[in-house]
């Protein structure tokens, strides 16, 4: 994996030019993610608005960012049953004007499990997977830019959930997420999941990810 390039000027103002360095330090993980790593560069550097300002297409390409939470000891990632997707997601949510994705992680997990967003040691405050999904359905249908982020939490830990957001929740082996149907999950989902899994093992042979 090879991260891509930066653009060569950022753009002028703070937020633009953050999320720029953030997505820039992302190492695609196949030719799918290297393409939607360049939309998504040049989206920001294009000065096109990156924030939702009204529910649910306005504007109709917008930021979210996804927090994949997983239990270290018992090797299992939590999904959700999105009430609005009709999918098996990791919790996530929209970033606000000018909010940094990693306050935005710290306060959806707040809001959707009740529980501190605590960094996994594979990828520390950063995001490990960009994906550019337009959603399904017609009427609100527009284009998701999301960061997938990896946290740390026991299963033990989440007792609660947003229920007025998911109707369920699961914790899986990866190997089980790579086992359920694709139609299932979020689109990216089991390539998230390989990319997990091989920036784990790459941490534990103590190689830089």
């Amino acid at each position: 994996m090879t991260a891509i390039d930066p653009p060569l000027t950022h753009p002028a103002d703070p937020s633009r030019a953050r999320l720029s360095d953030l997505i820039g330090a992302i190492d695609p993980w196949d030719d799918l993610e290297r393409a939607h790593l360049k939309t998504a560069a040049e989206w920001i550097a294009g000065g096109a608005p990156l924030y939702r300002v009204r529910k649910p297409d306005v504007p109709p390409m917008h930021l979210v960012c996804y927090f994949v939470v997983r239990d270290e000891e018992r090797g299992r990632l939590l999904l959700v049953a999105h009430r609005k997707a009709g999918l098996w997601l990791p919790a996530g949510g929209h970033v606000d004007p000018d909010e940094d994705p990693w306050d935005t992680v710290v306060r959806e997990c707040r809001e959707e499990l009740d529980i501190q967003a605590t960094a996994s040691p594979v990828t520390g405050r950063h995001p490990l997977f960009l994906t550019v999904t337009r959603t399904r359905g017609g009427e609100g249908a527009h284009t998701d830019v999301s960061l997938w982020y990896v946290l740390d939490a026991t299963a033990d830990s989440v007792t609660t959930y947003d229920e007025g957001e998911f109707t369920a929740i699961r914790w899986l082996t990866e190997e089980q997420v790579l086992q359920e149907p694709g139609e299932l999950l979020d689109p990216h989902m089991h390539r998230f999941t390989r990319k997990l899994r091989h920036a784990r093992t790459r941490t534990r042979a103590g190689v830089q990810t």
